[in-house]
This record gives structure tokens, sequence and C-alpha cells, in this order.
């Protein structure tokens, strides 16, 4: 009686009959705990359970084809299938490796795409060669021999083109720029939206520019993203000539200070050029904040140069503070301010009417009111900044309430008032109110009231915010 595990194919059995579902089991479990950890390696162990390893279970059974009655053919066919799945295998382990674990900034991570699948291409090629050869026996060498005959032919034929390309590929392995980098080449500013082997894709308020990467590795630009210092929006207003330069110069300086992307810090600077001409450059965070910035800087400059009696682009007329309005809004105020219709034309020319844009700073930290300021119409916030940073709001000004409490104790608080919508205010400045309080006693008294309604919903909005009271009344008036 012949003893059967003797056999020659008796082992390779055995091994494919336990040791499979064995392998099956431990790639699922591997497959498993990296897919719940986002490994990207989970694919090729995917591909090792999936395929590799039913396939080169099936070659080693069918490799015992001298032991029975199987066409060879067979063999070869599923040789060369597990040979090939086994250089995918290789391949994808290999990029693994290289590439998807690069850190970021080393030259594996600068490597652009093409490369990697041109190398990709070349060593599926070798690998199949190679593979043939052994497997079927094929003589591949005249194979290779035409390969490099035919390249040399199509790299003297293309040479320019190709260099071309080359260049920009070169270009893209130094990466000078990433996705989302604002580039300035020539007269062009815009943000990379795209990048490949072929071209650049730079997007501004204009539209999409595509810019071939070998014209790039040709010229010379900026990249904008990587300079040290902030970046500047830039622009040119103009005043009448009768303006004091000095005078523009605060108010644009003031202007741009508020701004919600200026670069904490960082103040604008304002040059005269010619006939009433500044020139402002205004440091932001990022080339993204450019057409933003300038667009609220010209809308805000507008309120800004008319509450300063300037005259922007030189509009020498305001036909809201006129003396009839200021007259006019007085009189819908005089029962606030305990004045008779004598007191309205006595004190009216010494107001004024103001106006301020939607995000305009009208009263600032600590900054002394000069005045008490009556809302005509629009909103605005009252916000106190606290120690872990950011502002919390404790009232909403709306008509016919006032700004300014404080204006007659001569106190700065730490209170920010923000108008949130266009806000129209009659002014009236702390000399009128000296002398107001000294003939009315029950305003100093109104005054008094409001300051402590205030004070009392400034804790309240900060406890509900979960910050500590200072305890200090001139922090929250």
């Amino acid at each position: 009686m012949i003893e059967f595990w003797n056999e020659p194919w008796f082992w390779p059995a055995v091994g494919v009959i336990i040791g499979l579902p064995v392998l099956l089991l431990v790639l699922t479990e591997v497959h498993s705990a990296l897919d719940r950890r986002g490994n990207r390696a989970a694919r090729i162990i995917l591909l090792l359970r999936n395929y590799v390893a039913p396939v080169g279970a099936l070659l080693l059974l069918l490799n015992q084809a001298a032991y029975a009655d199987i066409d060879l053919t067979w063999t070869q066919v599923t040789a060369t299938i597990f040979g090939f799945l086994i250089i995918l295998v290789l391949l994808n382990g290999l990029n693994f490796v290289l590439f998807v674990t690069a850190k970021q900034g080393t030259w594996r991570s600068k490597v652009p795409s093409i490369f990697v699948d041109i190398v990709r291409i070349i060593l599926i090629v070798v690998c199949l060669a190679v593979l043939f050869s052994v497997v079927w026996s094929a003589d591949v060498g005249g194979l290779f021999a035409a390969l490099g005959v035919g390249s040399i032919v199509i790299g003297l034929s293309l040479q320019n083109a190709v260099g071309s390309v080359v260049s920009g590929l070169l270009l893209l392995f130094e990466q000078p720029f990433q996705l989302g980098d604002w580039l300035q080449v020539g007269d062009l500013r815009g943000r990379i939206v795209e990048v490949n082997w072929r071209a650049v894709h730079i997007k501004n308020p204009n539209g999409v520019y595509v810019l071939p990467t070998a014209s790039l590795a040709e010229s010379t630009f900026l990249n904008i993203s990587r300079s040290d210092s902030p970046f500047e929006a830039s622009l040119v207003v103009k005043f009448a000539t009768d303006d004091a330069p000095q005078d523009v110069i605060d108010v644009c300086t003031a202007v741009a200070a508020d701004l919600p992307a200026v670069v904490p810090g960082e103040g604008a600077s304002v040059k005269p050029i010619e006939k009433g001409k500044y020139e402002v450059d205004i440091p932001v965070r990022s080339p993204a904040d450019n057409w933003s910035t300038q667009k609220a800087f010209r809308t805000r400059l507008w309120y800004a140069a008319r509450r300063a009696d300037l005259h922007l682009d030189g509009d020498l007329t305001d036909n809201y503070n006129t003396p009839e309005r200021t007259k006019e809004t007085l009189r819908r105020f005089a029962p606030a301010l305990y004045l008779s219709a004598e007191d309205v034309e006595a004190i009216a020319p010494q107001l004024r009417l103001e106006r301020y844009g939607a995000g305009e700073v009208v009263q600032r930290p600590l900054a002394v009111p000069d005045g008490m300021r009556y809302v005509v119409s629009g909103t605005a916030s009252i916000s106190t900044p606290v120690e872990s940073g950011g502002d919390v709001t404790f009232a909403l000004i709306d008509r016919d309430d006032v700004v300014g409490l404080t204006a007659l104790t001569r106190q700065g608080v730490a209170a920010r008032i923000t108008a949130t919508s266009d806000l129209a205010v009659l002014f009236v400045p702390t000399a009128v109110l000296d002398q107001l309080v000294k003939t009315r006693p029950r305003l100093a008294r109104d005054i008094g009231i409001e300051m402590d309604n205030r004070q009392a919903r400034a804790r309240e909005a900060l406890r509900s915010a979960g910050v500590e009271d200072p305890g200090s009344t001139s922090l929250m008036a």
C-alpha cells in the first residue's frame, strides 16, 4: 500500500487547504484594522487577499501537473497572471513607501505625479518582459533594442517640444508654488486653483488664466504667499487739493486700522502722490483679502471723510449735514435734552449730523467720548473685550438710543460701539453737554440712570458668557 502522505503533491495540497484560509483570515483582519485608520495601505492588503493569495494557491496546485493529467499551458497562464499581480503589489507598495507616506517638504513629496506615472509604466514594461522571458521563454532582447532605437529617434525629432515639457516638469518637481498660493506673473496676479503637468490655472476677478508650465519655467514670477512680510492691498484715493494732507493721512490710517482683514500691529501706509491723490497700502493677512479690503476701505472712507469735513473725490458738498436737517433732528430729541423751542434755535448750530457705515467703529475701547450721539436711524452694538479674546456683546443700540454716556465724566471705558448697519446720529459735543447739565439737573440724572442700566447689562452678559466680572465700573459703562 502506497503511503499517500509521501506523494509529492500531498504537502503542497495540505499547505493550500490549511494555509490559504489562515492567510485569508489574517489578511482580512489586517485590512480591517488599516481601513478603520484610513490607511491607504489597506488597498494593497485587499489586493493580496482577493487576488494574489487565491491565484498563488492555484498556481501551487497546478505545478503538480507533472503528477497529473493537466495541460502545462494552464500552468503558464496562471503563472503569468500571478506574476502580473505580484508586479502590481510591488509597485503599489513601492509607491506607498516612497510617496504616499512622504512628509511635507521632502524631495519625495515634491515629485510630480507624471514622473511617478512614467517610471511606473517603464517598470511595468520591464517586469512584464522579464515575466514573459521566464514563464514563456520569450526572446525580449530584440524588443528592448527596438525600444531604445525608437526612443532615440523620437527624442531627436521632438527635442524642442519635449524640452519645454521637461522644463515644466522640473518646475513642478521644484514646487515653488502650491494650490492656493498667489502668483504675480507680469501684470497678472491671482490664486492658483489647479496645477498639472501641462499648465497652471490662475484665478483672479477677471476669470481663470491657463499658463503652460513650460512658459512659467522660462519666465520670472513672484510667489506672493511665500513672502515674509504681509501682503499689501494697494489703492489710490483722491481728495480735494484744499484738504490738509495730514488730515487726509490720519483719516485714511484710522479707517484702515478697523478693517477686518488687517494684520494686527501693522499700520497702513498713506503717501501723497500728486494733485490731491494718495497711495494707500494696507497690510492684510492674505492676497485673498485684497479685493474685499479695498471695497470695505473705499466704502468706509466715504463716511469718515464726510465726518472729518474732507472732500473725497473732490466732492465739496454734503447734502446730509445741513443746518435745516440738524435743527429738525434736534427738535425730535428736544424732550430727551429738556430743550425748549428757543433752546433748539440757539443750540442747533453747535451740533452736527454724522453717518457711519456698517462695520465702522463709533467708539473705541478706552477712548474718552468727545460727546453724546443720539441715534437718528440704523443700529449699533455695544461689546466688551475679554481677556480670553473676542468681545462680549451686551447691548444693541437702535433708533432714539444714545451712546457716549461717559462724555460728561471724561471717563474712558472698554466698551466698543460698532455700527451694524448704516448709522445716522446727532452729535452733541461735550462742551454743549456741560452747559446743558448745569441748568438741567434732570438730564444728568437720566444719563446716570442709563449708565447704571448698561453697567448691569454688561455684568449680566459677562456672567452668561462665563467671564469673571472684573469689578471695575469703568470697564463696562
